[in-house]
């Protein structure tokens, strides 16, 4: 007999790999829920709508920070034990800063290099790893 978590639809969950004008990528750390304290790509649930705008949506809402989204990263399946998400992670380019955290209680911009240190989301480590493997040769040459 199948359990219900095998038969269940994974929740889709957009998150940002923000990058500002100086290549930082933008952490944020969850203020609250089981996920509190750890550090994640900022993004949100998917609604009726396309995962950009989903994305887009998210981010104003939660920090009140306009972004340009640039392309597909890659998606991170994770089983929480409350529920299981398809993460997608989006490129994107901050294009102002950060008015307000209502989902947070901190945000940060990073050196790649940098972000291992920091704990992340379950569901974010993959892409965190992908992303330092995809992009770590082209700041090491900088």
């Amino acid at each position: 007999m199948a359990s219900d978590r095998q038969e269940e639809t994974p929740l889709d969950v957009v998150c940002g790999l923000v990058f500002d004008q100086k290549d930082r990528l933008l952490l944020c750390r969850r203020m609250k829920g089981d996920l509190k304290g750890y550090w994640e790509f900022p993004g949100g649930k998917k609604e009726n709508e396309s995962a950009e705008e989903a994305l887009q949506r998210e981010l104003l809402e939660e920090l009140d920070l306009e972004v340009a989204v640039e392309d597909h990263f890659m998606d991170s399946f994770h089983a929480y034990p409350e529920r299981s998400i398809r993460l997608m992670a989006y490129r994107c380019r901050a294009l102002g800063s950060i008015g307000r955290m209502t989902d947070h209680d901190a945000a940060e911009w990073h050196h790649l290099k940098d972000i291992d240190a920091k704990a992340l989301a379950p569901a974010d480590i993959p892409i965190a790893e992908a992303l330092i493997q995809a992009m770590g040769s082209s700041t090491q040459t900088q």
